[in-house]
C-alpha cells in the first residue's frame, strides 16, 4: 500500500489534534488554538494518508519565521538564520515502523534543501529517547547542543542535518525555483498577527 505526503486540509484539523495528543511523552500536547495558529503559520503542514486514512503528520518553519517555541529560540540564537525547523512530527501508532516517518523525512528533506542549508530539530531525552535518536541519525543529523524547556522541563538534544544540495541550488536558480509541480510551496502562510497583552 502506497503512502501519500500532502499538505493538510482544514477539515482534517480534529484529527490531526487526535493524533498528536494521542502520541504519548515524546510530543508535547497541543490544543486546537494551537494548532489553528500552526495551520495559518507553518510554511509546511502535510499529512500522510495510508489506505486512505491519516496516518501521521508533519509541521516546519523555516528560519525566518515567528514561531514562538523555546526550541526554534534556541536554534535560532546558535544558527541565525538559514535552517528548516521541524517543530513535530507524530506518525499514528498502528503506522509506526512502516515507512511513514520516513517517507516524511524524505519529502521534508525534498521541500527544506531548495531553499535552507540545514534542517533542524529535537528528540526529547528523558522518556526513552533510543529509537528517535537512532532514526535520526539514520537521517544523518547530528547532536549539535541540548536546551531543556523550563516550561515544561523537558530536555531536549538539538539535531541538525546540513543539506548538501541547497548550495548547488542557491547558486543555480538563486530565489527563482523552476515552475515544476514538485517543487510547489504550500500556499502561503497566513502570517496572522495575533494581538498583544489583550
Amino acid at each position: 500500500m502506497s503512502i501519500v505526503i500532502r499538505d493538510v486540509r482544514e477539515h482534517e484539523l480534529d484529527s490531526v489534534l487526535a493524533l498528536n495528543n494521542n502520541a504519548g511523552l515524546a510530543i508535547l500536547p497541543l490544543d486546537a488554538a494551537r494548532l489553528r495558529l500552526f495551520y495559518e503559520t507553518a510554511e509546511y503542514f502535510r499529512v500522510a494518508e495510508r489506505d486512505g486514512n491519516l496516518a501521521g503528520f508533519l509541521i516546519g518553519f523555516g528560519s525566518e519565521s515567528q514561531h514562538d517555541s523555546t526550541n526554534f529560540a534556541w536554534f535560532k540564537q546558535h544558527l541565525g538564520t538559514g535552517f528548516f525547523y521541524i517543530d513535530r512530527i507524530v506518525v499514528a501508532s498502528r503506522r509506526r515502523g512502516g515507512g511513514v516517518g520516513r517517507a516524511f523525512y524524505a519529502d521534508a528533506q525534498s521541500y527544506a534543501e531548495l531553499r535552507y542549508p540545514q534542517m533542524t530539530c529535537e528528540v526529547f531525552l528523558d522518556h526513552g529517547a533510543d529509537a528517535a535518536l537512532l532514526f535520526h541519525g539514520s537521517f544523518g543529523f547530528r547532536e549539535v547542543g541540548q536546551n531543556t524547556m523550563s516550561h515544561v522541563d523537558v530536555r531536549a538534544s538539538m539535531l541538525l542535518k546540513d543539506l548538501c544540495s541547497y548550495q548547488w541550488v542557491h547558486d543555480t536558480y538563486g530565489d527563482q525555483l523552476p515552475d515544476v509541480p514538485w517543487v510547489g510551496h504550500r500556499r502561503e502562510p497566513l502570517r496572522v498577527q495575533r494581538p498583544t497583552g489583550t
